[in-house]
């Protein structure tokens, strides 16, 4: 994976446990732990989208088409 630099503004408290993890030996340094925590954001992001899609949808209704499809009487096109 090819990385860019960036600058930010943190909050002092934000960077003050950020530098706490890192003398922890919990993240090598500032960079990684910024990286993997913005990582996260995004994929907790990308998870709650989904979820919130997945509501969407009629489980009832689901249910119909997943069982009309396994009994073989709905005819799928070929792709």
């Amino acid at each position: 994976m090819s990385t860019v630099k960036v600058a930010i503004s943190i909050d002092k408290r934000c960077l003050q446990e950020v530098d706490r993890l890192v003398r922890n030996r919990v993240y090598p340094n500032r960079s990684k732990a910024i990286q993997d925590a913005v990582a996260d954001k995004l994929a907790r992001i990308k998870k709650t989208r989904l979820l919130r899609e997945a509501r969407k949808l009629d489980a009832g209704e689901e249910q119909a088409v997943a069982e009309e499809w396994l009994s073989g009487e709905e005819k799928w096109p070929a792709f």
